[in-house]
């Protein structure tokens, strides 16, 4: 038996792999682009196949494609969003910009196994990959529907729930650490002390604040260009089929897809996919924040800073017995890198939507996409393997803030700025206390000094010993 056969397209014939379920496009396409093998993600298949599914049902309801027909595209697609047929999309992502190819290869995909459920050959044509499958659609409006789709979907599912979890875990390891004070620290060198309670604290809000942002646009996300076709004007597309196909995809995702209230602007420009790909970059940068604090507050054990230990997870040299690093910090920064360099090609992308199309649909697609996912599982990974875990160097801690010169801070009220900088610069000169030189340079005694340079309540603002005498 021959292990290809004869497709034909508007180009001529073409071999295709005998059990391919794509066509001709498709292997053109294949033939073309041989760039990078990466392929469009799971979730983007999932997309494509959610919409044609719906298409091909809103057809039939509006007496444009027969129930037969609309009943196998229906199962052939839903088995594509299912997973079932993900080998059978092949093409790079690195190909025509409108991302045509990847939408002929879901139509002929979706075409040939509807076909089969109907007791047809493959390649038959039965079950049409432009007339029926692609009915009432072009891939300038399907792309960037199925970009929002899987957008939505990877963010509802992947990266809100994933950031949540962060903030729950960093608000509860905050409440548990209340009680240790530490170290301030500006430009790296020490500062006035702070409870460990407001340093994760902060790092919580940054997480609900990434959380806030990436929900503030999911109105404008779940806004789909379907319904525009070729250039927007809705050619050949039924005046109820986007409103219509909008409504199944809601009812099938549980999300508020609606159709977009300009079909022009959807199809020649991905403001709100870059919107999204600007909070996620957003988001990565505080990731990356977080995750260098907790890396510094790791280092040593001897000769860094030592305030806590992260999980020790695998060895940490193929040559220094003993060593563990902090793997998972290290992750973290990593994944927000490229989610930054993400960005920078979602943007390019976007300000090329030349006149009625944008033409780099595929690559912001991948880097979007890729972003979410990536974002979604290092944050979960981060919660549960470094910020649950990390245990803290109470003494070491303690020992560190007793000797800060910088508080001498809580003074300035009583003594002046100059005086205390005199004293700071002694103690340290020194090697001496604070509280050692303090006495012998002001009239303050041994009660008052103790109160004024209690660590604790200079974490709580307001003027410490307000009101006492020197």
């Amino acid at each position: 038996m021959s292990h290809y056969r004869i497709e034909r397209d508007s180009l001529g014939e073409v071999q295709v792999p005998a059990d391919a379920l794509y066509g001709a496009q498709t292997q053109r396409a294949v033939e073309n682009f041989p760039v990078s093998g990466i392929r469009f993600p799971r979730v983007f298949i999932r997309a494509l196949g959610l919409i044609k599914g719906a298409a091909a049902e809103v057809n039939h309801e509006l007496g444009l494609l027969d129930e037969q027909k609309a009943r196998a595209i229906q199962q052939a697609a839903e088995e594509v969003a299912e997973g079932k047929w993900d080998e059978h999309f092949p093409i790079d992502i690195f190909q025509t910009g409108s991302g045509t190819s990847t939408n002929m290869n879901a139509n002929e995909v979706i075409a040939n196994r509807a076909t089969q459920i109907l007791g047809g050959e493959i390649g038959s044509k039965l079950v049409h990959p432009n007339d029926h499958v692609n009915m009432g659609q072009s891939s300038n409006d399907v792309i960037p529907t199925a970009i929002h789709v899987s957008a939505y979907l990877q963010v509802q599912e992947v990266l809100l729930p994933a950031l949540r979890h962060l903030h729950e875990v960093l608000r509860k390891r905050a409440a548990e650490l209340d009680d240790v004070v530490k170290t301030g620290r500006t430009h790296l060198m020490d500062a006035m002390p702070v409870r460990m309670s407001q340093e994760l604290g902060g790092w919580a809000y940054q997480v609900a604040q990434s959380i806030e942002r990436v929900e503030s646009c999911l109105p404008r996300l779940a806004k789909l260009a379907l319904g525009g076709t070729a250039v927007g004007t809705g050619i050949n597309a039924h005046p109820e089929f986007a409103s219509r196909v909008a409504a199944k995809l809601a009812q099938r995702t549980g999300i508020p897809f609606v159709e977009s209230d300009n079909h022009f602007a959807a199809q020649s420009a991905m403001d709100t996919a870059t919107e999204l790909s600007g909070h996620l970059k957003t988001t990565a940068t505080a990731l990356m924040k977080i995750a260098n604090d907790l890396r510094w507050m790791n280092s040593g054990p001897i000769a860094g800073l030592g305030e806590i230990a992260l999980p020790a997870l695998q060895p940490g040299s193929s040559i220094m017995p003993g060593k563990v690093n902090p793997v998972i910090c290290e992750a973290v920064m990593m994944v927000c890198a490229q989610v930054m360099g993400n960005d920078l090609a979602v943007s390019i992308g976007n300000e090329r939507g030349n006149f009625q199309l944008n033409v780099m649909l595929p690559l912001m697609a991948h880097n979007l996409l890729q972003s979410i996912t990536i974002l979604g599982n290092v944050a979960r990974i981060f919660a549960d393997r470094a910020v649950a875990g990390f245990t803290v160097n109470r003494e070491r801690i303690a020992e560190a803030v007793g000797k800060n010169p910088i508080l001498v801070t809580a003074l300035n009220p009583v003594i002046g700025y100059d005086k205390a900088a005199q004293i700071a610069k002694r103690a340290y000169a020194e090697g001496r206390s604070l509280k050692e030189v303090a006495l012998e340079m002001t009239d303050l005694t041994a009660e008052q000094l103790d109160q004024l340079l209690d660590p604790r309540p200079m974490t709580e603002g307001g003027i410490v010993g307000k009101g006492d005498g020197g």
